[in-house]
């Protein structure tokens, strides 16, 4: 098992490269001037000229990189220049706010998701059979950002069940002590409890957006897995043995159905964080998704670079956490690393 973690790690090393590059030619090809953007529409060429030297945009393209690098090996992502504060710590304050969404929206998924594939699948042509493929169909077919906001007009603005979405806590709740960053666990931490209500409150139409949004392919994927298992030899002979369909199907089909589920969810974890982007952007969340947004349209080149980056960071320590499980649940997985 170490020795296929240290082939992961390994593999991963040029990939994070390739991002660092790739982000760099990018934020520097993406059109607006910082300089224009920051000397406001007044300013005069010189002043300007001014702004683009104070800023390093006026020399050469290689030797900007080779600067960014150099901090980059430093741990130095560079300040924002809308915020003027450190990009790491911006990134820092904001990620528990980011994950704590994902999380979230993915756990309630998986709750939903797999339980209902596996029925679909023990029951074939069953209503809830219909229900697994009219719910998959409606998760792939909905935008992630049209969700939330018919999930907002319905609960908040229609039936005023939900609070105004306007970020992790109500105006009238002080954030708990800051401890894992989770709002939940914080505030579980700290006995507040009105602060957990406040917090659970705001999350609950957010990470249903990304359930929803994720809910699908979880689904099928669990659905097509579990009937492929199911009519597969052992299977039968389990049956054939006298064993009971409850130790056949938890026993003997969900466990080898999981691999292929367990791959969508990485997936479907990455499609999660590009999703958060939007999904925050509808909340008002204060996460790093609405972070690299606002200085995407600022032409602030160091945030998104670094969000870039840490979401590639994360990537790969999310494909290394599924190849570990993979381990776990198949032996076979150990023996060829």
């Amino acid at each position: 098992m170490l020795a296929m973690i240290g082939k992961r790690l390994l593999f991963a090393i040029p990939s994070l490269i390739g991002v660092v590059i790739v982000t760099f030619l990018l934020t520097r090809a993406l059109p607006g001037d910082p300089a224009v953007y920051f000397a406001g529409p007044a300013a005069t060429k010189e002043a300007v000229d001014q702004i683009r030297k104070k800023l390093g945009f006026d020399k050469p393209l290689i030797e900007q990189f080779v600067r960014y690098t150099t901090d980059l090996a430093h741990g130095d992502l560079g300040s924002s220049l809308t915020t003027g504060q450190p990009v790491a710590a911006e990134l820092r304050s904001r990620l528990p706010a980011s994950a704590e969404l994902t999380l979230l929206g993915l756990v309630v998924s998986i709750v939903i998701a797999i339980p209902l594939g596996v029925l679909a699948a023990t029951r074939p042509g069953s209503w809830i059979d219909h229900l697994c493929r009219v719910t998959t169909t409606a998760g792939v077919s909905l935008p992630v950002f049209f969700t939330g906001l018919v999930l907002v007009y319905v609960f908040y603005f229609r039936l005023g069940w939900s609070p105004a979405p306007l970020g992790r806590l109500d105006v009238f709740t002080s954030a708990p002590p800051t401890v894992t960053g989770f709002y939940l666990v914080d505030a579980l931490i700290a006995r507040d409890f009105e602060a957990f209500r406040s917090a659970l409150s705001q999350l609950i139409l957010p990470a249903v957006t990304l359930a929803i949004f994720s809910l699908a392919p979880i689904a099928r994927m669990t659905r097509a897995s579990m009937l492929a298992v199911l009519a597969s030899d052992f299977v039968r002979t389990a049956r054939a043995s006298g064993l009971s369909p409850g130790k056949v199907i938890v026993t003997y089909a969900f466990r080898n159905a999981m691999l292929p589920v367990i791959t969508t969810l990485s997936m479907v974890f990455s499609f999660l964080l590009g999703a958060n982007v939007l999904v925050e952007k509808v909340f008002a969340w204060p996460g790093i998704g609405s972070y690299a947004v606002e200085a995407l349209i600022a032409s602030d080149f160091a945030p998104v670079q670094g969000f870039v980056l840490t979401m590639a960071v994360m990537y790969v320590l999310l494909n290394l956490m599924i190849d570990i499980l993979y381990g776990v649940i198949d032996p076979r997985v150990r023996l060829e690393g």
